[in-house]
């Protein structure tokens, strides 16, 4: 009931927030500075409550990053804080709750599946936990359990976001908001299903059986709501980027990479949750990847456009980049940019694939953010729209970026595009669906 009444009372808000500004007109003040009041105060309001739930609230958040970095850090900084500790610390079950699940999905005699179970978790995250067991044939696996009452929360949470379309409009007036939502709420719906993630999990886990450079820990057993899995020991990239060395930050940060561009062309998905809980760095130097409830699936592999579009920018053609950009549905219809604006907007981001060797860093992140941090209309990353079919791919870009600059890594990302991202390297564009445009 808590929940819905923190929603609900958003659009109510709003509305008091209108009527406010237009006496504030009458009184003398420009439009110009009532509309940035009228939005600085929304975004605080809803960035307020989106950041005391979690479940659907939080997944929108995930999805919404780059677009919260278009508001000044003063009105964004504490959701982004809550948001981290809501990823990061979720309230373990109780020992009488794990059981009680496991009772009901494996029956009473649950625990002869097991020659020990751990009753305390060994991680939480929002929707599960995961504890550490022996399996009756000796080995160790990782069993994940779904809360009680998680997806009935979780959809509950998106039927209360698809009413604030109105107040998302005011701050990001490119963003077409109820697609972003429906896409999200069938995602989320997705991940809820465990059978699904344990199918993911398996295809990962045979098309990198033998890799050199990455693990993925096979599926034990599974049903709606539990996955048994290979247990794997490593040392978490939260760990690498706190204590790693150089070496370690560099190779850690080209890994990822390369398994988050290689994995649509490899195995026809993407691994959406690049979170730096889901990594470890294993005692051999590959990289060992868990928790597939996030998945992009894109049986044609990674879309043509994009690194098309990429390759495009780099040659100055903004004319092409603009259409295709229209063409894809960043940019809406009734939107207008300016091609310089959108050329400064996008320059950083494109500079990984311009160098040979480049270097994420924190400052250079906090550099992005700070050009983007303007609540005027024409602010660029304000007027773009996020199509339902990148919602995925723009949630592993944004955590992806920020998990590299948290790494400090420099290495050479621009060999990854070209080996593994579709009408990047394809210079005549013969194969991209853009040809005609180029």
């Amino acid at each position: 009931m808590t929940r819905s009444a923190k929603l609900a009372a958003l659009p109510i808000g709003f509305a008091s927030r209108t009527a406010l500004g237009l006496g504030k007109r009458i009184g003398g003040k420009s439009a110009e500075i009532v509309a940035q009041e009228i939005q600085q105060r929304t975004a605080e309001q809803i960035f307020r409550v989106l950041g005391e739930l979690k479940g659907g609230a939080m997944k929108l958040g995930q999805a919404l990053s780059i677009f919260e970095a278009a508001l000044p850090a003063e009105v964004a900084g504490p959701y982004r804080a809550t948001l981290t500790k809501l990823q990061d610390s979720a309230p373990p079950l109780p020992t009488a709750a794990v059981h009680r699940v496991l009772t009901e999905q494996l029956g009473d005699d649950w625990s002869d599946y097991f020659l020990s179970f751990d009753d305390s978790p060994a991680a939480a995250a929002s929707i599960g936990q995961v504890h550490k067991a022996v399996w009756h044939d000796g080995r160790e696996v990782a069993v994940k359990i779904q809360y009680p009452g998680a997806g009935k929360a979780l959809l509950s949470d998106f039927n209360q976001l698809a009413r604030l379309g109105k107040l998302f409009g005011v701050l990001l007036p490119g963003l077409d908001i109820k697609a972003v939502l429906g896409e999200l709420r069938e995602r989320v719906a997705e991940e809820l299903d465990y059978l699904r993630e344990a199918e993911a999990q398996h295809a990962f886990a045979g098309e990198f059986a033998g890799d050199p450079d990455f693990h993925v820990p096979d599926v034990v057993a599974a049903n709606e709501q539990i996955i048994v899995s290979e247990w794997v020991d490593g040392t978490p990239l939260s760990r690498v980027i706190t204590r790693g060395t150089k070496a370690q930050r560099d190779r850690a940060g080209l890994l990822l990479v390369r398994f988050l561009f290689s994995s649509p062309a490899r195995v026809g998905m993407l691994h959406a949750d690049p979170h730096p809980g889901n990594f470890r760095m294993m005692s051999d130097g590959r990289m060992c990847i868990l928790d597939f409830g996030a998945v992009s699936r894109l049986p044609q592999g990674y879309p043509t456009a994009f690194g098309t579009l990429t390759r495009l920018f780099n040659t100055g053609d903004m004319e092409t980049v603009m259409q295709g950009l229209r063409d894809e549905g960043f940019i809406r219809p009734h939107i207008e940019i300016a091609p310089d604006a959108l050329r400064s907007f996008l320059a950083p981001y494109v500079e990984p694939t311009q160098v040979e060797e480049f270097t994420f860093s924190r400052e250079w992140l906090r550099a992005q953010a700070a050009s983007a941090a303007d609540l005027r209309p024409t602010n660029v990353v304000r007027q773009l729209n996020l199509p339902p079919t990148y919602v995925l791919i723009h949630r592993v870009h944004a955590a992806g970026v920020g998990v590299l600059c948290q790494l400090g890594t420099t290495a050479r990302f621009r060999d990854e595009v070209i080996r593994w991202v579709p009408g990047f390297a394809d210079e005549d564009g013969k194969d991209s669906p853009l040809a005609a445009l180029a």
